[in-house]
């Protein structure tokens, strides 16, 4: 029976107990429940709330029980409904009548919201820290296959050459963000809510100061009644994932079609990779159309955590419960996700040659030939129609912008040199993107400098 049914003159009805139970949930949250707990005792016994002798007990055998829990040798029985309930049990078995003091200055609202509190801030860590990562292995194949050119595309069509150490760039500028926004959070989930009760704090002499310090945060949340309620840190932490795995399928997305047969630009590992049951040719890039699948599960975990307090009195509701998987969840898929990422770009085979050839002359370059008009004082919008109809006369005929060579070009306008043949050259239309920002060889060096100090931080 529930610890606390002492109101109540039946059992309760076993259909509820389930539906009401928290348990599956909380495991993920038992060690920090369990941390939370020595903390709390800790501190009650430092300002005289417990005696020295009985915090040194309760410590002890909450000590005993976090050891239990990682080892396997005990596993909190269905029959609490919660965390928090469990283990003040399994503690009362250990040491006896003096388990009954644990609870004392504070509520399983406060414990709840430690716990969570406490499970972000690790996780926060290490998603950073793999987001990190993901952004280095960008920049190492920049480094590596960044001078190989390639079709930049709008709308899925061919637009300018550029070269891939551009377009990984850009991936990991968004990709830093992503990091940036999970370091913001992660300062506004650094708060303790111990102690703050079950909305209104305690009478008890308590210094929630000393267990934020002992928790490792670095202070107390401030209101009692915003420290049980308020669930913004929840939501934010699953929109800054939300918005990273958004980054993350558009990678996978590009890796989908790259890996193509009508792309044929990359290779993934076979180990990233799957076959068909029935068809024995199938390379089936699967690893990154899972990931552009958990980003859709993310998605909706964010509208589900700000539907569930749209319309929510303060302080604490039992509806509150639903928060945990929502968060886990979405936290866990975005770290795998970009685990996943960070080995597939590590691995995949850059086909380098894939279209240094077949981008001579393309209509890609077109920009291009309106650009060496303006040079000449073309002014732009006519230099744009110029070009449009020469493209299309060379649409016309079957061929690319290769037709308009050896003089062609002057027909269309007078300004247009005889040889056009280092403007149909699209690897010097890339270098030729000297802006700031631009597809040329320093501005891709310049970038990966910056970024590399950017992801190494503060020294």
């Amino acid at each position: 029976m529930s610890l606390l049914r002492g109101l109540f003159d039946g059992d309760e009805d076993d259909l509820f107990r389930i539906f009401a139970s928290s348990l599956e949930m909380d495991l993920w949250i038992a060690e920090e429940d369990i941390e939370g707990s020595i903390a709390h005792v800790t501190m009650l016994g430092e300002v005289g709330v417990l005696s020295s002798g009985e915090a040194a007990t309760l410590v002890d055998g909450l000590s005993e029980i976090l050891v239990e829990f990682q080892n396997g040798s005990w596993t909190p029985d269905e029959s609490q409904e919660d965390i928090h309930m469990a283990v003040e049990a399994r503690l009362t078995e250990i040491v006896g009548e003096v388990g009954g003091k644990l609870h004392t200055a504070r509520s399983r609202n406060d414990q709840v919201a430690t716990d969570v509190r406490l499970w972000l801030m690790r996780r926060l860590g290490t998603l950073a820290a793999a987001v990190g990562y993901l952004i280095t292995t960008l920049l190492d194949r920049v480094e590596t296959d960044g001078q190989v050119l390639l079709p930049g595309y709008t709308h899925l069509q061919r637009g300018q050459p550029i070269l891939l150490g551009h377009h990984l760039l850009a991936h990991a500028w968004a990709l830093s963000r992503d990091l940036e926004r999970i370091q913001d959070v992660t300062a506004r989930v650094d708060r303790c809510p111990l102690g703050a009760g079950a909305l209104a704090g305690t009478p008890h002499p308590i210094n929630r100061q000393r267990t934020a310090v002992l928790l490792g945060f670095s202070g107390p949340i401030e209101n009692a009644m915003d420290a049980v309620a308020s669930k913004d840190h929840l939501q934010e932490t699953v929109s800054a994932c939300a918005i990273c795995m958004s980054t993350l399928s558009r990678m996978a997305e590009e890796l989908v079609l790259w890996s193509s047969a009508e792309f044929a630009f990359i290779q993934l590992a076979e180990r990233h990779t799957t076959s068909s049951s029935i068809m024995p040719q199938k390379r089936n890039p699967d690893g990154a159309e899972l990931i552009r699948g958990e980003t859709g599960v993310v998605f909706g975990h964010l509208q589900a955590l700000l539907t569930l307090t749209k319309a929510m009195p303060l302080a604490y509701n039992r509806d509150l419960q639903q928060e945990r998987k929502p968060l886990i969840e979405s936290v866990l898929r975005t770290m795998a996700s970009v685990q996943l990422l960070a080995a597939m770009w590590g691995e995949l085979e850059v086909r380098m040659a894939r279209f240094e050839g077949e981008l001579y002359g393309d209509f890609s370059l077109a920009t291009e030939l309106a650009d060496l008009l303006v040079e000449r004082g073309v002014p732009f919008r006519e230099a744009h129609g110029i070009v449009a109809k020469a493209v299309r006369w060379c649409e016309e005929r079957g061929g690319n912008l290769e037709l308009l060579d050896g003089g062609v070009a002057h027909q269309f306008h007078p300004d247009f040199p005889s040889d056009l043949g280092l403007w149909l050259d699209p690897r010097a239309a890339a270098e030729r993107r000297t802006s700031l920002g631009g597809t040329a060889t320093p501005e891709i060096e310049r970038q990966l400098s910056l970024l590399r100090e950017k992801i190494k931080g503060p020294s």
